[in-house]
């Protein structure tokens, strides 16, 4: 990953710090044989670096890609929000509270684990299927475990049991969108190209912004962004 940042505007102001980490530098995961395709973004199984745990509340952001009849057959989370955000396809899910939902493209997917909660995950479609799911860590453990789908999301999505907002920025080719002025901000860029602080990002491209001042991104072709606003754990714990 590159990193930037520096002083600027009088002694004593640090500006944001800027670390971009390009589709090509996540670590690959999921199983090809089977049809499920995966890039993760930050530690995950096997792929161990004490050094990218995790940014903010985020644990993990992964991008999946399965094809026609694959899917992730029952398996347990607890004392995790995960926010799914489908791109193209159907995501089929069923948990063992009783849900079971066809998640589809501009859709979104929140599963509040608590306590404990078992799912799968399934593209019963007879298309491909790319959907980014993402990990957060919640204030507080435990608790009983919370279900949403949000069809069509057009407002920014709330997670206060994170303490964090997603806003998506669907941008047209020239169009600027100001990122959030927070303590952590995550931009991960699901299709198209757009220009960050110098830097051009394209499809699965990523920015982490500590301490960030609200910078620009401008579209340089129409293109999708799923930007996370998140607080200082320290501060959010009190």
């Amino acid at each position: 990953m590159r990193g930037r940042g520096g002083f600027a505007g009088g002694e004593g102001y640090r500006g944001p710090v800027i670390r971009i980490q390009r589709a090509a530098e996540r670590y690959p995961g999921g199983d090809p044989e089977a049809g499920i395709h995966t890039r993760h973004a930050l530690s995950f199984g096997p792929h161990y670096d004490p050094d990218n745990l995790r940014f903010g509340a985020l644990l993990a952001v992964n991008e999946e890609r399965l094809a026609p009849g694959a899917g992730f057959d029952e398996h347990p989370h607890s004392h995790t929000e995960i926010v799914t955000w489908v791109v193209e396809g159907e995501l089929t899910h069923h948990d063992s509270t009783g849900h079971t939902t066809v998640v589809r493209a501009g859709d979104l997917q929140h599963l509040g684990s608590a306590a404990g909660v078992r799912h799968v995950e399934r593209n019963d479609a007879d298309v491909p299927l790319t959907f980014v799911q993402m990990w957060l860590a919640p204030l507080e453990p435990g608790g009983a475990p919370s279900y949403e789908v949000v069809r069509g999301l057009g407002a920014p999505y709330a997670l206060p049991a994170a303490d964090a907002v997603l806003h998506v920025e669907r941008l047209t080719a020239g169009a600027r969108a100001a990122l959030p002025a927070a303590d952590h901000v995550y931009a991960h860029v699901v299709r198209g190209a757009v220009r960050l602080d110098g830097e051009e990002l394209g499809p699965g491209d990523a920015a982490r912004i500590t301490d960030s001042g609200g910078p620009e991104l401008t579209a340089t072709t129409d293109a999708e962004v799923l930007v996370w606003e998140m607080r200082d754990r320290r501060k959010a714990l009190g």
